[in-house]
């Protein structure tokens, strides 16, 4: 086995004991947030992040003892007390297109409850009385003329306008609306023994509790919608624009499952939360990579593979961007619209390229072409340049190691490439060794013509760039060379003064 197959080997493999426990020890996060989903108003959610899958959960009423129950609505009668009346606060009303919603339920105040009222109840019917469209006034007025017995119809309401602020549960204790934080214990289920515990001070301090079997209703975090991460990719942009959301980002999964757009309250824990994401599916992505790299030969493994946004050449105003999946593989840059999961998706790729005729580089801020940030471009072979956005600047370092890695691995496994080239009007060819250097049957001072020039010039630069990678201890010793800094070629890297002479075939 060579030295450059055992360097190749110890990379792909590197420390596995390490690599297992990386992938075991992903972030995990949990926080409540808003939803925008469509047209709807945003609304609370709850995130949970494991390893493999991003959760949305929502807050529903459900029942859970008695006999089944298929209605969404519930019965409840209360007594109005001397003092706090009927020690319930309401919000909302048909002027905000809602019902009236229960936004504080009394701490203090005693009442006769049957524990079926929450906070975020929308109230249906007050006596009978059909309130769905009654405007918040009308709703306090039969309130307050319904007598010292009411009896109140009710559904909780899912997604209720932001403007209500409904509070949620903060180490499970209840805090008025207008001093609702919109936090969460994310180890607290708001509301989760409202009905049986008579200490729990998110519902009223009942004088007596209802002690016969029946049905018991709980308030919950209930599954909207699961995110798998595996090939899952992120976005802060419109798609497919360079518009970006301000603290708000959504995720997409591989079947096209997307998650609505989360809103943060803060760039820092939108970027916090991106970047936990972002991790996670970055190493799902490896280990999915190490599994796929046992079927394939030394010289046809993966290096590296992810979502980009490819920059359209015929670009309207509505799509300007549009998602790829890239993948560096053996010799070859591949371009898919989505993932290949099978050996036959490979032969079926929109577009591949050689990694030794491209030219990969990081745009600076003066060269973006618009308002995204994050960009690199890929030079071909034809001289044609694309454009390429990610979401952080973390993917665009691994981006750039991994062209780096692949380029390196590719020029020592072939060591040379010869190129056609005419010189004096006769067929010639010129040979770029990595060994030896360049290598052409005639004087170096004639000019050379070439058919693919940017493939030559781009070729001429992979071999300098791993010819400097290969004397780099760094890069040879470390096990884990993938991350170990490489030269940038495109940026330390000068073209010898003969490739000034070359030129395009006329």
């Amino acid at each position: 086995m060579s030295a450059g197959e055992k360097r190749r080997r110890i990379f792909r493999a590197g420390n596995e004991e390490e690599r297992d426990e990386a992938y075991n020890r992903r972030d995990t996060k949990t926080g409540i947030y808003l939803l925008q989903d469509g047209s709807e108003e945003p609304f609370n959610i709850r995130l949970h992040l494991a390893k493999d899958i991003l959760t949305i959960q929502e807050q529903d009423v459900i029942c859970v003892s008695g006999e089944p129950f298929y209605s969404s609505e519930r019965t409840v009668t209360i007594r109005r007390q001397t003092i706090g009346g009927f020690g319930l606060s309401i919000k909302g009303g048909a002027e905000h297109k809602i019902p009236v919603v229960i936004s504080k339920i009394s701490k203090e105040q005693k009442a006769e409850l049957s524990g079926l009222l929450f906070i975020g109840d929308g109230i249906l019917q007050i006596n009978g009385i059909n309130v769905r469209s009654y405007r918040h006034e009308e709703v306090v007025q039969v309130l307050r003329n319904a007598g010292e017995e009411v009896t109140l119809t009710v559904s909780f309401l899912k997604r209720t306008p932001a403007f209500l602020k409904l509070p949620l549960c903060e180490d499970c204790s209840c805090v008025p609306s207008d001093q609702s934080s919109g936090t969460s214990s994310p180890l607290c289920d708001s509301g989760l023994h409202l009905n049986y515990h008579p200490n729990n001070t998110d519902t009223l301090s009942c004088s007596s509790w209802p002690m016969s079997p029946g049905l018991r209703w709980e308030k919950r975090w209930v599954d909207l919608r699961l995110i798998p991460l595996l090939h899952a990719r992120l976005s802060q942009y419109v798609p497919g624009t360079d518009i970006c959301r301000q603290n708000a980002f959504q995720v997409i999964a591989v079947d096209g499952v997307c998650s609505g757009v989360i809103q943060c309250p803060s760039t820092d824990e939108c970027t916090d939360w991106l970047q936990a994401i972002a991790s996670n599916i970055s190493a799902l992505t490896k280990h999915n990579v190490k599994k796929i790299n046992r079927n394939f030969p030394v010289n046809q493994q993966i290096i590296y593979m992810g979502w980009v946004d490819e920059k359209e050449q015929d670009s309207v105003q509505d799509r300007m961007y549009t998602p790829k999946f890239l993948a560096l593989r053996g010799s070859s840059l591949f371009k898919f619209s989505a993932p290949p999961v099978t050996t036959w998706d490979w032969t079926r790729a929109e577009k591949s390229f050689t990694v030794y005729e491209i030219m990969f580089k990081i745009l600076k801020d003066n060269e973006l072409v618009d308002k995204r940030k994050h960009c690199f471009s890929v030079q071909t072979d034809s001289g044609e340049d694309i454009f390429f956005s990610v979401e952080l600047e973390c993917e665009l370092l691994l981006w750039e190691k991994a062209f780096q890695m692949a380029t390196f691995f590719e020029v020592e496994r072939i060591q040379c490439k010869t190129y056609a080239c005419i010189v004096d009007s006769h067929l010639m060819g010129l040979t770029i060794d990595f060994s030896m250097g360049f290598v052409c049957f005639d004087a170096a001072t004639k000019e050379l013509e070439f058919s693919n020039l940017f493939a030559v010039l781009h070729c001429i630069h992979a071999f300098f760039a791993a010819k400097v990678a290969c004397l780099d201890p760094m890069f040879v010793s470390s096990r884990n060379a993938a991350m170990a800094p490489v030269v940038s070629a495109t940026s330390t890297l000068t073209a010898p003064s003969q490739i000034s002479k070359l030129k395009y075939a006329s």
